[in-house]
């Protein structure tokens, strides 16, 4: 009941009024007594009647000063279309949001249709996977999730796959959006069948998390898992090729230094999950918008960083590049047994640096002049490297000259000065037993009579 019924009731008038009880009947005075006429008091005000008037005129003028409020702020938005249109398929009805990139379309300054350029044996050197050499990349699926959130187990749950592969040469892009908890199982039909029809998977960090997640999501669905594809994850050919710039491999900052993109407007990555709640919440589709364009952008960015890490292995230090992902190609193409690719990545990178990274280039030219037996070039490339090189960096320098000096060139005057400069390098033990090794080398020789060819025998 409102305070206006209840202050009428309490006053007798109005609707929902009750009648006042009736007085109850006086005993007539006494008879000896005569009565004494005694004036009544006014009847004062009912203590509960003014304490509703007081609240109801409180409530009154709250409501008036809300109102006045409200005339000045503009009413909240309608919620708006969701970015995907709904497609009934064999599996369900999906919602997806597409779109298609021409064959000359930019991801900044690295063109998408290069990935298709790519050759298998180069991508599986730069990827140190042998079993990538054979796969078709003109079928690869580049894939990318955008989830709840990293709650771990079950908890997290992929709203958002986005996929990417080629037509011809035009890239088409295709995401898939859960409209609300419990419609996965189309979803995942749908990626299924698209992972049949593709050679390849290439991701950023996808082998740790997009496609366990993915995996885990196949089995609490009961859909039955798609064969695992020849996998080729970015992020690790990221850390080999740009580890010397020191700024992590994150893959907007990669985007922006090596791609020079640089994204307007682009939604934080931590953002993402609050931003899918408040849909499910309040059904307001326009919320998500930024969220699909973030997606896909994290998909055009594996297609052109996929063409130009491949383009520039293939150049072998030809191309125009920092001297710091010179020398990540370099070590890269070491550790893949390519060495004449690795030597000239390493000169290109002496070359073009005369600091920290030049010296470490310097170093692993000498490492590959050794490996093609001519130690004359390898001392020489270590004492060109010694002249750039930081304080931390000589002490490597140094043994690799001692055990040059000793071992190859039998120099062992020189080897023990360079052994005697290598304490950094060589724990104190090892280093003693490599001292006093030379030093009794040398003893010996010292001691050893020449023959004296000019004396008769």
């Amino acid at each position: 009941m409102d305070l206006k019924r209840k202050l009428a009731r309490l006053g007798g008038v109005g609707p929902g009024a009750k009648p006042a009880p009736a007085a109850p009947p006086v005993e007539p005075p006494a008879p000896p007594a005569p009565p004494v006429a005694v004036e009544a008091p006014p009847p004062g005000p009912d203590p509960r009647v003014v304490a509703l008037r007081r609240m109801l005129g409180e409530l009154t003028e709250r409501q008036g000063a809300a109102a006045v409020a409200r005339r000045g702020v503009p009413e909240a938005p309608r919620p708006g279309p969701l970015p995907a249109e709904p497609r009934t398929t064999s599996h369900g009805v999906v919602h997806v949001a597409e779109q298609w990139l021409d064959e000359d379309a930019h991801h900044g300054r690295a063109p998408l249709a290069e990935a298709l350029d790519v050759e298998g044996a180069l991508v599986a050197a730069l990827a140190l996977q042998p079993g990538l050499a054979g796969v078709d990349f003109q079928r690869m699926l580049f894939l990318d999730t955008e989830t709840t959130g990293l709650a771990g187990g079950t908890g997290t749950v992929p709203f958002l796959v986005g996929l990417a592969w080629f037509e011809g040469r035009r890239l088409r892009v295709h995401q898939l959006f859960l409209r609300r908890m419990g419609e996965e199982t189309p979803i995942l039909r749908v990626l299924a069948e698209r992972m049949a029809a593709s050679s390849c998977l290439v991701t950023f960090n996808g082998k740790s998390f997009d496609w366990p997640l993915l995996r885990t999501r196949f089995i609490l669905n009961r859909v039955p898992v798609p064969p695992e594809l020849p996998h080729l994850d970015l992020l690790h050919c990221a850390r080999r090729v740009f580890k010397y710039r020191g700024s992590g491999t994150r893959l907007v900052h990669l985007e922006q230094q090596v791609l020079d993109y640089h994204r307007v407007g682009d939604v934080d990555g931590s953002l993402i999950p609050e931003l899918y709640f408040r849909f499910l919440r309040d059904g307001d589709g326009s919320s998500l918008t930024p969220v699909l364009e973030h997606n896909a952008k994290d998909l055009l960015l594996l297609a052109a960083m996929l063409g130009l890490l491949v383009r520039r292995f293939r150049a072998s230090g030809a191309e125009g590049t920092d001297a710091r992902d010179l020398l990540g190609f370099a070590n890269v193409a070491l550790r893949a047994r390519d060495y004449a690719r690795a030597q000239d990545f390493a000169r290109a990178a002496a070359a073009g640096d005369t600091g920290v990274v030049g010296s470490e280039a310097l170093a692993l030219v000498s490492r590959l002049a050794k490996k093609g037996g001519d130690d004359r070039t390898a001392a020489e490339h270590l004492h060109r490297a010694l002249v750039s090189a930081r304080v931390d960096q000589r002490g490597p320098l140094h043994l690799s000259l001692a055990k040059l000096y000793e071992h190859g060139l039998k120099d062992l005057p020189q080897a023990l000065h360079h052994a005697r400069l290598a304490a950094p390098a060589e724990t104190g033990e090892a280093l003693r037993r490599r001292v006093d090794r030379l030093e009794r080398k040398l003893s010996r020789l010292a001691r050893t009579p020449t023959l004296d060819w000019s004396k008769p025998l």
